[in-house]
């Protein structure tokens, strides 16, 4: 993902995950502008109230290309994989909302992450082997919430240091459509301390998250999740054909 250049890169507002989604939630949202190498429309925008201040990304359902394999309503697949991240206590999604009063209609708003635009997943995995964990991580997220689209942009690393995964608008289809670069992990043994934070998701998907998805997409999602614990070993790819396009 592409930023125009006039965004600022370091926006003031709070720090606590909570506090961030409630300004979200509440705050005045008003767009600044276009990202442009997106393939739905996506927006940077700065949401205020009173004296917070942060950026965002928004991505209204106006904005959404069809797709023959997702219906529409990308959006909500974006709060989704939060949801799915906060449950588990992971970590990885910015916070991400939906707001139905934003500029150009019902859409989500991510926490804008300040990130370093030369770091991505290729550099990471190779050369900062400190993200490993967090990778290995992300890379379980991925199977579970079933990621057709995990390129190596979509992996940031922000000013601190901390990994962040952003564009979750195709995940959780029923069918199972793996697609991503994160392969670096094949074969291995999945930590048993993120087996035992997903085990109550194999018998039952938190309320707030079941409500943004249909029956079959909460019986595939617990499928996934048994099937990890289980084979307890990262899936392999036997085809070669389970990566996104562009890679980055």
């Amino acid at each position: 993902m592409s930023v125009p250049d006039d965004v600022p890169r370091t926006p003031d507002g709070p720090i606590d995950p909570a506090a961030r989604e409630a300004l979200l939630e509440t705050g005045e949202v008003a767009i600044v502008g276009r990202v442009v190498d997106s393939s739905n429309a996506t927006f940077v925008v700065e949401v205020t109230r009173g004296d917070d201040y942060a950026w965002a990304i928004y991505k209204p359902e106006s904005g959404e290309r069809p797709l023959w394999d997702f219906g529409p309503g990308l959006y909500k697949r974006e709060r989704a994989a939060y949801l799915l991240s906060e449950w588990l206590g992971w970590g990885l999604v910015p916070p991400t909302v939906v707001r139905a009063d934003a500029p150009l209609g019902v859409g989500s708003l991510q926490w804008f992450i300040d990130f370093d635009p030369a770091a991505h997943y290729f550099t990471l995995v190779r050369h900062e082997p400190d993200t490993h964990d967090a990778l290995r991580r992300m890379a379980v997220f991925d199977v579970v919430s079933n990621n057709t689209d995990r390129k190596g942009g979509h992996v940031l690393r922000d000013a601190e240091g901390g990994v962040w995964g952003i564009d979750h608008g195709l995940c959780f289809a029923a069918e199972f459509k793996l697609r991503t670069v994160i392969w670096d992990f094949a074969g291995d043994t999945v930590p048993q301390d993120l087996l035992t934070d997903l085990a109550p998701l194999a018998d039952q998907v938190p309320d707030e998250l079941a409500d943004l998805l249909d029956e079959r997409e909460k019986r595939a999602l617990r499928r996934r999740v048994r099937r990890l614990l289980d084979t307890r070993m990262m899936p392999i790819d036997t085809t070669g054909h389970a990566y996104p396009w562009p890679l980055v």
